[in-house]
């Protein structure tokens, strides 16, 4: 999505006007920031909205990362960023980030118009990992297989093909069931 489409409060225009002007039925709001009502919020639209957020060398992951793909309408409370690639700057956490390691492999990010998220497969490796010691993970995890037709079972396998991981018993038991699931309403 070009840039000149997303407004993030204070850049351009105040959060007052932003405000107003969604009100009025100008502008809708994505993520962080506000397009216009008339154009598609897309996964594009959506990563654009918060690039801000995003330091040098790092991707969005995670919560974030399946929100960009479709897994929900709001996007998480706090956003998810890890490192691009083994070297480089380490993200900087904040009040609405959280930063995750190890970083990101080469294949594993996608660029969506200059904003590096995490594939589709590595956001829900990563949620079913991490859907034994938090709930939000399967909660998204959950929407992100909703959207994404056959994933469940595709990231079954590269899990189980992987050695010991913390939360591999629970993910492959939560795949299991939500693959079936995915069968049955199909």
């Amino acid at each position: 999505m070009h840039p000149a489409l997303i407004y993030a409060p204070g850049h351009r225009l105040s959060l007052t006007e932003l405000s107003a002007a969604r009100l009025d039925g100008h502008v809708v709001e994505v993520g962080e920031a506000y397009m216009p009502a008339d154009t598609v919020e897309g996964a594009d639209a959506r990563a654009s909205s918060v690039a801000h957020l995003l330091s040098a060398g790092s991707a969005l992951c995670g919560p974030s990362a399946a929100w960009i793909h479709g897994a929900g309408d709001r996007p998480p409370v706090r956003h998810h960023l890890r490192r691009c690639g083994a070297k480089g700057p380490r993200p900087r956490p904040g009040d609405r980030v959280i930063v995750h390691e190890p970083g990101f492999a080469d294949a594993d990010v996608l660029d969506l118009d200059g904003v590096p998220v995490g594939t589709r497969e590595a956001t829900a490796i990563e949620l079913a990992l991490a859907a034994h010691r938090d709930a939000e993970s399967e909660h998204w995890l959950k929407g992100l297989l909703l959207v994404s037709p056959g994933l469940a079972s595709r990231t079954a396998e590269v899990i189980s093909a992987r050695g010991r991981v913390p939360g591999k018993r629970h993910a492959m038991l939560l795949l299991g069931e939500l693959a079936a699931q995915e069968v049955v309403t199909r």
